[in-house]
């Protein structure tokens, strides 16, 4: 990894607006650029649109794009613009009709489209069985970009930590989050430390504000967490930017401020045979308010 600057721009979509949404995505990295020149520019979850649809799925369906397509077109160039890196979250017209992803592309200056991660954990209400929009993806790739190699989540997906695991595990130095949470603050900066922590991994949590199309309101709070848990930028609740010089060298010492050598390794530090029954499906103890189907 090379020392960089990370933008998480925090922005509120208007429900369902593409053209709109595009054109702010531009207002905003542009913004972004002109301020702290970074190298990375992170977006929040579904950032075209907001995160609930509020329509029927193929009414949905008809108002996406694929990827590649018009709107990816449009961030390849703002990217080339810019000479920024891009992680856009958009939800993804599929090749079968009515599958729609919860994507996120990332989008390189001269490389175009680098790669998609489609959210493999979906929230209950999103989950076709409880009567939702999307399809799962089920796969966790990580992104070589010339300054660190990148792994995504979203949202709801940085509550596991072996999708965290396995990204480190394939040699993520960094994974971004970008997200529409609506639970608690206490949740969100809870999940966002602990994934960096538990991974030694820079974690850069980039949440949507404002209304979606079902009346849901997104809180904000963005943030950039460093390898030893330490926050390094903290957004408020409104549209803004956070941004971040990412160190390539961040776990020398125990913790900050201290010069406290730091001798251990979360990863390395496994005991893999702990972890024989990890894959075999099993639920919680305790029984949630309602379970969605799967």
């Amino acid at each position: 990894m090379k020392e960089f600057t990370v933008c998480g721009v925090q922005i509120a979509p208007k429900p369902n607006d593409i053209a709109y949404n595009v054109e702010k995505i531009k207002e905003w990295a542009k913004k972004a650029k002109k301020l702290h020149n970074p190298e990375l520019i992170v977006f929040p979850e579904s950032a075209t649109t907001g995160f609930t649809p509020n329509m029927p799925i193929y009414e949905f369906y008809n108002l996406l794009d694929p990827i590649p397509g018009k709107v990816t077109k449009e961030m390849e160039k703002l990217s080339k613009e810019l000479d920024a890196y891009l992680v856009v979250p958009m939800y993804e017209k599929g090749e079968e009709p009515n599958v729609v992803y919860n994507s996120a592309v990332v989008i390189g200056p001269s490389e175009g489209i680098i790669g998609i991660y489609r959210k493999t954990h979906l929230f209950p209400t999103e989950r076709l069985s409880a009567g939702g929009w999307s399809t799962p993806g089920k796969e966790a790739p990580v992104f070589e970009l010339p300054f660190c190699k990148l792994g995504v989540m979203i949202c709801y997906d940085g509550d596991f930590p072996e999708l965290a695991r396995e990204l480190v595990v394939k040699g993520a130095e960094v994974i971004v989050r970008p997200s529409a949470l609506l639970r608690s603050f206490d949740i969100w900066e809870l999940t966002n430390r602990a994934r960096a922590y538990d991974n030694h991994v820079y974690f850069v949590a980039v949440n949507a504000v404002g209304p979606d199309a079902g009346n849901n309101f997104y809180f904000g709070h963005s943030m950039i967490i460093n390898p030893i848990a330490q926050k390094l930028a903290q957004a408020r609740g409104t549209e803004e930017i956070i941004y971040a010089k990412l160190d390539p060298d961040p776990i020398k010492y125990v913790t900050y401020g201290a010069s406290t050598p730091m001798i251990f390794d979360h990863v390395e530090d496994r005991n893999l045979e702990v972890y024989k029954n990890i894959m075999k499906k099993s639920k919680c103890p305790f029984e949630p308010a309602k379970r969605i189907p799967y």
